[in-house]
């Protein structure tokens, strides 16, 4: 049996990424953040939908990446925001993901609308 590894390694690569938060945090909590937030998913999605993909198709993709990605910043500043008033992490995170959600919403409303 042939091992995809397409298919494995994104998550590999994620579970090692969870253990090294998990270890850095104890020396550096700026190490941690910085691991936490490394560019590790993006390239293996880059490297999982080029293959097969004609330049095109990846100019595409890396477009909607980039517009996708805000969102995400979203989220992380409504975390921030939430942490700074002192709220605790179940709170943070749903909140997060709640900023991520309205701000996801209105970035495919206004892809549609304006065809980007």
């Amino acid at each position: 049996m042939e091992i995809a590894w397409q298919r494995v390694l994104p998550v590999i690569v994620s579970i090692v990424i969870i253990i090294a938060v998990a270890i850095l945090r104890e020396y550096s909590r700026t190490i941690a953040a910085i691991a936490a937030t490394m560019p590790i998913n993006i390239p293996l999605a880059f490297w999982i939908v080029s293959a097969g993909s004609t330049r095109q198709e990846m100019q595409e993709f890396t477009h909607s990446v980039f517009l996708n990605i805000w969102p995400t910043i979203v989220f992380i500043i409504v975390a921030w925001l939430a942490a700074r008033a002192g709220w605790g992490v179940a709170a943070m995170i749903v909140a997060g993901y709640i900023g991520w959600g309205v701000s996801l919403g209105l970035l495919l409303l206004a892809r549609q609308l304006l065809g980007i």
